[in-house]
């Protein structure tokens, strides 16, 4: 099915066409990638209704330049998940955590010998995707690690039908699989940035709402073996501990 649409304007008229993207196609995926809300738009604030963060905003264009789909304009809507037992007011959504690292990624170029950039941005923006259909499963959910990844196998491959295969289709399901094989160094950054906005993200909840969350650092001790983060993780420590102490020394 070929979808065209006809703009006209004062001076001109054009068509964009939509190969195989069909309107069901366009709204299924809508559906999938809904508006985030943290940093409000201005522009939107000033106005009724609830306003997408410059985040979500810009997630979403990046999302649909990569599948070449005017209509695709939309981010996920689902908060990151952190043990039950914790409270974060405001806790961040799976959107504004991978277009940090997409970010980070990019601040990477001429860093790390043999790493294509692009692939690590894009690999960045879709190794969370499936979590809008089966939620962010961590291990505190009971859930196994075979079929936590089944469940966003079965997920990411139902997003990626939503879009044509010629454009963007295949390559988000085959970035997810790399990003989860992690035997490519696109796929080692991406996990590298991946723990790396975890715990520099949990560190700014503890200073923003004074609450305890060692638990992500114990967890991370050993995670970062490449450079440049074994040297962001250190002086990240080093900056957390100085703040901890400063803290004891005031309370005390």
């Amino acid at each position: 099915m070929l979808l065209t649409t006809t703009v006209h304007s004062t001076n001109d008229s054009f068509a964009f066409r939509i190969n195989d993207m069909t309107f069901g196609n366009v709204m299924k995926l809508l559906s999938v990638l809904d508006a985030v809300k943290h940093l409000k738009r201005k522009g939107w604030v000033l106005m009724k209704g609830s306003p997408i963060s410059a985040t979500g905003h810009t997630h979403r264009y990046i999302l649909k330049m990569k599948s070449r789909q005017r209509r695709l304009c939309y981010v996920l809507y689902s908060s990151r998940s952190i043990p039950a037992a914790l409270t974060v007011p405001e806790p961040e959504t799976v959107a504004c955590h991978m277009y940090r690292m997409a970010v980070l990624a990019m601040s990477l170029e001429g860093q790390i010998e043999g790493l294509d950039v692009s692939r690590a941005v894009f690999m960045s923006l879709v190794h969370d995707l499936a979590e809008a259909i089966v939620g962010d499963i961590t291990p505190h959910c009971g859930v196994t690690d075979e079929d936590k990844y089944e469940r966003e196998n079965q997920a990411i491959q139902e997003i990626a039908s939503l879009v044509p295969v010629a454009v963007s289709g295949n390559q988000w399901v085959e970035l997810w699989r790399e990003y989860e094989a992690q035997n490519t160094l696109e796929a080692k950054v991406v996990k590298h940035l991946d723990k790396f906005d975890m715990i520099a993200q949990a560190y700014d909840y503890e200073r923003k709402y004074g609450i305890d969350l060692s638990q992500f650092f114990e967890s991370t001790k050993t995670a970062f073996t490449m450079a440049p983060f074994v040297t962001w993780d250190v002086e990240l420590r080093k900056q957390r501990e100085e703040w901890l102490k400063s803290n004891r020394s005031v309370s005390g």
